[in-house]
């Protein structure tokens, strides 16, 4: 199996792989590091399905745009500090648009106002899951020198989704949505081209070059192909296109019993710098080893509550902000929360005899959107439970 020689060198990585068996069918430097550009955002994805699967979230809740978000660049829906959106459409802002500022937006509620505390929890799940070519920077694919992964981790980062999260499986496949009266249309061109596409994700950024994930369903089989660094769109679309078609004769040729195989080979030399990239060498695997097959597992495994954020149920969250040595001065903090966070907080004596100024009886994602609000009216607080 080959991909076209008219694309050679006109992309850095490739994978085509089965997602129902692991079985990697095709690869060309599949474990050489890349910049990730914005399929960074299959990771912020899986925390979000996450956050809703474990009740953290919800579809209908409104979450809080900062003013580090409403700033984020350039592809954005263009929300304003203050502003809010609901989950189920910042969902669609990035699977659909692949908008910096709401992945921002997503990050930060989740993971208490700090999208660098949120890019480290990236970081450890992809660990977590078998990504060990991985390290998360952002929650969007901005550049950053240090954020890079893989073809291999992006495949399985996709499958892992795929697997532990059936039920949000269609934002990915949405080709068009309208937000505020302007319609976005998906990127990954293979959803109106491609018979039996079901997904991606695309990406972009200067450094990375054009990168997609895409994957497609044909007699029974469910692939996903992967093309980094591509030239430019038609490169990517065209190779990814090639990858799934070869996938496809490959998996009908194969006996049943082989295709629920882990097939993988030795991982190439890395002779290249992350930045500096030669022409890929075509390589086919058909040797199984443990290396993919348990990194497989781990990512398909079954998902366990991941963002170490409370599990406590609706109400039994707070805010404070600050505890005084006097009443006087938790009352004015009581007006100041009052008038530039917008809720009323109420001041509560601890044991040492301090005045805390707190609100009460909340959920986590709306503790979390007071805290952020608090934020950036430049009140300190956090949250407790």
């Amino acid at each position: 199996m080959t991909v076209s020689s008219a694309f050679a060198a006109q992309y850095r990585a490739a994978l085509v792989a089965d997602m129902d068996s692991g079985r990697v069918l095709y690869a060309e430097n599949s474990t050489v590091q890349n910049y990730p550009a914005s399929l960074t955002k299959i990771m912020t994805l899986y925390l979000t399905f996450d956050a809703l699967e474990h009740g953290r979230l919800h579809l209908d809740d409104y979450l809080i745009v900062s003013k580090s978000a409403a700033a984020a660049e350039p592809v954005k829906v263009g929300l304003t500090a203050g502003s809010k959106i609901k989950v189920e459409d910042a969902i669609k802002a990035l699977t659909v648009l692949s908008a910096n500022d709401v992945a921002r937006v997503l990050a930060e509620n989740l993971k208490g106002g700090m999208e660098g505390n949120f890019a480290d929890l990236m970081t450890r799940v992809a660990r977590e899951i078998g990504l060990s070519g991985t390290n998360f920077e952002n929650s969007s694919g901005l550049p950053n020198d240090d954020h890079m992964s893989t073809a291999r981790d992006i495949a399985l980062l996709s499958i892992a989704v795929y697997k532990h999260f059936p039920q949000y499986w269609k934002y990915f496949s949405i080709n068009t949505w309208t937000y505020n009266g302007k319609t976005y249309t998906n990127g990954n061109r293979l959803l109106r081209t491609y018979p039996g596409c079901d997904g991606m994700k695309t990406g972009y950024t200067r450094k990375s070059r054009y990168s997609l994930v895409a994957t497609a369903q044909r007699d029974g089989h469910h692939l996903i192909a992967v093309v980094l660094g591509a030239e430019n769109k038609d490169v990517r679309a065209n190779v990814a296109t090639n990858l799934l078609n070869k996938g496809f004769e490959k998996v009908a040729g194969l006996p049943p019993q082989s295709v629920v195989t882990y097939t993988s080979a030795t991982p190439q030399p890395v002779t290249q710098s992350a930045v500096t990239y030669t022409a890929p060498a075509p390589v086919t695997y058909d040797t199984p080893t443990p290396t993919f097959a348990a990194a497989y597992n781990a990512a398909t495994a079954q998902s366990a509550p991941v963002v170490d954020i409370s599990n406590n149920a609706p109400g039994n969250a707070g805010v404070q902000f600050g505890a005084f040595s006097s009443r006087d001065a938790a009352t004015a903090q009581v007006a100041n929360v009052k008038n530039s966070v917008g809720v009323n907080a109420v001041i509560e004596t601890a044991p040492n005899g301090m005045f805390r100024v707190r609100v009460n009886n909340l959920s986590e994602s709306a503790a979390q959107n007071i805290r952020n609000r608090a934020k950036n009216a430049g009140i300190d607080s956090y949250v407790f439970h």
